[in-house]
């Protein structure tokens, strides 16, 4: 009985999770794997279980170098709760044959949404509205009127699956749309421009949906900026590495912009309170796919790819 359950052990396949999960979704890992949470292990726990660990569970802020990869030979699968990769050495991935999976198509709309909910709110003052009626300045005389919002121009930096969903949005406001990203699109309608600074220059609001990486760190600068204008709105729901957050902060206190909508940082959670506090930007805290009815699809995706790859029947609830 001893060997049969030692053989049964060993066959479990060890899976260490990077971030924390919901109930339920360990309690359907733990039927099938034998489960360890990265943030508990000791180093003498860390160095036996070295030959064991087979797939890791992360999130979409989750570091995995190539070092890390190295101290679990054994590692087939990084399963991610989330669309960004930004953190996973991908290319050391690549060498070690590791497969990595995240779930990118599950908050797209949700994404959208947001990223309209923050152009709106800086666009029309929603938050400074709001400040103005909870203050009781409302006695003393009406807000200033906004700028209009609907019939005006949008240009989005990067046209995949989020951009797409953005400017399926926008048409409902009768906004003329424009883009770029590396090449024009055959099966869209809308302008496309070569480079962003040729965008800004022809667009009211610039909306930043384009992946992280050395190919866009710093494209949002101080150039880009000043050619979208003082009438200009920037939202970033890309990544904060996309925007030079000095040069976005110099343009937003000075006026070159009118205002910017800001979802994702360069150092989160850590975020520039000189930045944050200025008069005409609106923050959220990297919650632009946070649904509750998302993130249950993201973690019951993540799930779904971890069985996959073990070839593991789904667990019955």
């Amino acid at each position: 009985m001893k060997v049969q359950a030692m053989i049964c052990q060993a066959a479990t396949p060890h899976l260490l999770l990077f971030t924390p999960v919901p109930p339920a979704m360990r309690a359907t890992l733990e039927q099938r794997f034998a489960l360890h949470d990265d943030a508990l292990l000791d180093e003498a726990e860390r160095r036996a279980l070295s030959t064991q660990v087979r797939a890791l569970l992360c999130n979409a802020q989750s570091v995995v170098s190539k070092v890390q990869m190295q101290q679990w030979p054994a590692l087939e699968l990084i399963s991610v709760i989330g669309v960004g990769m930004d953190g996973i050495d991908l290319e050391a991935a690549a060498e070690r044959n590791i497969t990595v999976r995240n779930t990118p198509d599950v908050s797209t709309e949700d994404i959208a949404d947001h990223t309209m909910a923050l152009l709106l709110a800086a666009t029309r003052k929603v938050v400074q509205a709001h400040q103005f009626v909870q203050q009781g300045e409302w006695a003393w005389g009406r807000f200033a009127p906004t700028p209009r919002f609907w019939g005006r121009r949008l240009g989005i930096v990067g046209l995949g699956c989020i951009g797409r969903a953005v400017a399926r949005r926008a048409q409902a406001f009768d906004l003329s749309i424009a883009y770029t990203g590396r090449s024009p699109k055959p099966d869209v309608a809308y302008h496309w421009y070569a480079d962003v600074e040729a965008l800004a220059h022809h667009v009211d609001f610039l909306v930043v949906c384009a992946s992280g990486g050395a190919e866009t760190q710093g494209m949002i600068n101080a150039a880009v900026l000043e050619a979208l204008g003082p009438d200009g709105v920037l939202v970033n729901i890309g990544r904060g590495s996309i925007v030079d957050e000095v040069a976005l902060q110099h343009a937003l206190q000075s006026r070159t912009i009118a205002a910017a909508a800001l979802d994702v940082f360069a150092n989160e959670p850590q975020v520039s309170q000189s930045l944050c506090s200025l008069s005409n930007v609106v923050v959220t805290p990297h919650m632009a796919s946070s649904t509750q009815q998302g993130l249950q699809a993201m973690v019951q995706q993540a799930q779904d790819h971890l069985l996959e790859h073990f070839s593991m029947p789904e667990v019955a609830s």
